[in-house]
């Protein structure tokens, strides 16, 4: 089979260490809960977990679904190929009340987990790929249920095809 983007991979490499990562799992957390769950792209589920790490999906229902983007050129005589990609990430705490200041100090300590590991091991344990955090949005929401803040983040990188 032939290869036409490194995405696929590092989404999956994202979304085993979010699942590995103990930070994340309610052992070490600050909340009496079950911890943060973990998905790749949108998740159909019936958890009313609050806090949330998706990778390929933007956490909203309603938008355009769009997981990542990437765009190739070719390097040297052969047919390899270089990608650059940008991996949609969101970090998601929903809370029973509204104190968006522990929504908000949540979903950093969420978002904060993904720029350590990148920070750790940029290759994400892949050969020839080099990723990093990259634009981030804050969005900060008052609803029938509560607050919830929601971090998007990119994981941009490069790596050959």
């Amino acid at each position: 089979m032939i290869v036409i983007s490194r995405v696929p991979e590092v989404i999956e490499a994202l979304v085993a260490l979010g699942k590995a990562d103990p930070e994340l799992s309610g052992v070490a957390t600050s909340r009496a809960d079950d911890g943060v769950i973990v998905a790749d792209g949108p998740a159909v589920s019936e958890t009313q977990a609050p806090d949330w790490l998706i990778f390929g999906f933007d956490g909203d229902p309603s938008g355009d679904f769009q997981a990542a983007q990437s765009v190739s050129t070719g390097v040297g005589l052969g047919t390899r190929r270089e990608e650059e990609f940008e991996i949609t990430a969101a970090a998601i705490a929903n809370r029973g009340d509204t104190d968006v200041v522990a929504a908000r100090d949540r979903v950093i300590e969420i978002g904060s987990r993904v720029a350590q590991w990148l920070q750790t091991d940029p290759t994400l344990g892949l050969a020839e790929l080099q990723a990093g955090p990259g634009a981030m949005r804050l969005i900060q929401n008052q609803t029938e249920t509560g607050s919830q803040v929601v971090l998007l983040m990119t994981v941009t990188g490069r790596g050959f095809i």
